[in-house]
């Protein structure tokens, strides 16, 4: 936890990049799978929600990046729903969430290469001709003449 350029409390997600504390919902509620009385008894598993928009730091480009990256996790007033059941603890379950969510940030930031167009050299092109051709020659052999 750090504060930021105003007081407020807030929570780092990468460098720049952060979001205030009170913009993190967490739900928690029993886990399911393996487990034995915790499991049955212990509200372990953890729903993080956060708007998309409440994370300062990224740029436009970053943020639709961010959406794409989230794909159905995204809700329809923009939340990003994070789940995890997979450890025993809340606390751990809560931890993990938390690095669900950084890496989804960090991921963002990366802005695609672009791919450039190139041609096919001419040594390539004569391969895939000559391999072309093999194939219409075995073929035409396996042809019977009536």
């Amino acid at each position: 936890m750090f504060t930021n350029k105003n007081n407020l409390p807030g929570v780092t997600l990468a460098p720049g990049i952060w979001t205030d504390r009170s913009e993190l919902r967490f739900a928690f509620s029993r886990s399911s799978g393996p487990g034995g009385q915790n499991v049955n008894k212990v509200n372990t598993k953890t729903e993080l929600r956060v708007n998309a928009q409440a994370i300062h730091g990224l740029s436009e480009t970053a943020l639709e990046r961010l959406a794409k990256l989230a794909g159905r996790r995204l809700t329809a007033n923009g939340d990003i729903l994070l789940i995890s059941e997979r450890q025993r603890t809340q606390e751990a379950n809560r931890t993990a969430c938390l690095t669900k969510l950084r890496e989804m940030v960090l991921l963002a930031q990366v802005e695609p290469i672009r791919r450039r167009k190139t041609r096919p050299t001419r040594g390539s092109q004569e391969r895939r001709i000559d391999s072309k051709k093999m194939r219409s020659h075995i073929k035409r052999t396996r042809r019977v003449q009536w």
